[in-house]
């Protein structure tokens, strides 16, 4: 018989995965567990193990790596026994319901909902027999182009975001003309873009700042073998002050607000792809020097584009670190449905009254963004008060 092998949700927002690459010719033999080929989602690029063991086949009308289809697409089949391989995939199948249709409620218990609507699904037409994916469909709203118009090029002649693209720039603004080039987005980078956009739109932010004297700090780093990194000993004070001040670890969910018992702590990565968000878990109950060694092998991997989409999930925290890169002061911005994100400047010797006496001393600047829908200012700032204490007061915690 024969098993089908699909493009698999790798997340709840998921609707759709650009096949980037087989591990495994076609005609191979693959074994249950084996990694089959990789997918870029809108997170991560993933590697997809196979279910099944027997022959790999792809044949001739499977999607092509470097395209774009919807989640449950068929890309090949697994061969068991002698049975004559199919000709061919099915046609692409039309694209379930999107993220909004997601009721909060079941998606906490696993299950997803569709909501009944008179108006066409993410991945159909009107009424003209044109498709569309999710997100070309998104992208058209957002560049103003009437994407019924359009010819796909997609299979099935589906309208594709670079069919969206294409039209968008055949319009060019008179600011534009000249030398200009456009450049598409990567998955990474439009889903950077939507969570901007989204945080943007649907929080109440408000931001606090605080200069931390992180003198004893630098001297307790300086004397640390091996010696872990400022933003490994922040993850860690970050995790206490939570412990402390657990309004700040929690979520939005409708209109409950989700006060989590893990305090999970993404640190973001700045990569060739864009803004990576990988997490360390468990934060509270790991040392620095465990933190340390977790950190290290998450960025690396991100740096090398091996993340994996649930080595970015769930986090219920978010530190940026801008201090190798000379910043001194900047307003984060919240990673939604997180409450807050706490953005760290550099780290640098300035002059400080310190017992009466004008020294220099080790400064930095943190920026605490907070969702004053969650929390108040009160506890924000008795946070970032418990976070000096931590920061300038190292060796006891």
């Amino acid at each position: 018989m024969a098993f089908e092998v699909v493009m698999p949700r790798l997340g709840w927002t998921m609707e759709e995965g650009t096949l980037v690459e087989w591990l495994k010719a076609s005609g191979k033999s693959v074994q249950t567990g084996e990694i089959l080929f990789t997918v870029e989602s809108d997170k991560a690029l993933n590697e997809v193990e196979s279910f099944d063991s027997g022959v790999l086949h792809i044949p001739g009308n499977s999607p092509a790596p470097g395209e774009t289809v919807p989640v449950g697409t068929v890309l090949a089949y697994v061969l068991v026994g002698d049975e004559e391989p199919p000709a061919a995939v099915p046609p692409v199948p039309a694209v379930a319901a999107s993220a909004d249709t997601v009721d909060s409620a079941a998606a906490a218990t696993g299950a997803v909902t569709e909501q009944a609507t008179n108006e066409p699904s993410a991945g159909q037409g009107s009424g003209s027999g044109v498709t569309i994916s999710p997100r070309a469909r998104r992208l058209a709203g957002e560049l103003g182009v009437d994407w019924e118009r359009l010819a796909g090029t997609g299979r099935t002649g589906r309208i594709t975001e670079e069919d969206v693209r294409v039209a968008a720039e055949s319009v060019v603004p008179a600011e534009d003309c000249g030398d200009a080039k456009g450049i598409p987005m990567s998955p990474i980078r439009r889903a950077i873009a939507e969570r901007l956009v989204t945080s943007h739109r649907d929080a109440a932010p408000v931001t606090l700042t605080a200069e931390l004297d992180a003198t004893e700090l630098v001297a307790l780093r300086s004397k640390a073998k091996p010696r872990p990194a400022y933003n490994d000993y922040l993850i860690r004070f970050v995790a206490v002050a939570l412990q402390r001040h657990p309004g700040l670890n929690s979520s939005l969910r409708g209109d409950d607000i989700l006060l989590h018992s893990g305090i999970h702590i993404g640190f973001a990565v700045d990569t060739e792809a864009g803004l990576l968000v990988p997490v360390v878990r468990d934060a509270d109950k790991k040392s620095v020097e465990e933190i340390g060694r977790e950190s290290a092998s998450l960025g690396g991997r991100a740096l090398r584009g091996e993340l994996k989409g649930e080595e970015m999930a769930g986090g219920t925290f978010t530190i940026t670190n801008l201090g190798a890169a000379g910043i001194d002061a900047f307003t984060p911005i919240i990673n939604p449905p997180q409450c807050a994100i706490l953005g760290v400047g550099r780290i640098s010797q300035r002059p400080a009254v310190h017992e009466g006496q004008i020294v220099p001393r080790w400064l930095t600047v943190v920026s605490l963004s907070f969702d004053h829908r969650l929390i108040d200012g009160g506890p924000a700032a008795r946070f970032l008060a418990t976070l000096r204490e931590l920061v300038e007061q190292p060796e006891s915690n």
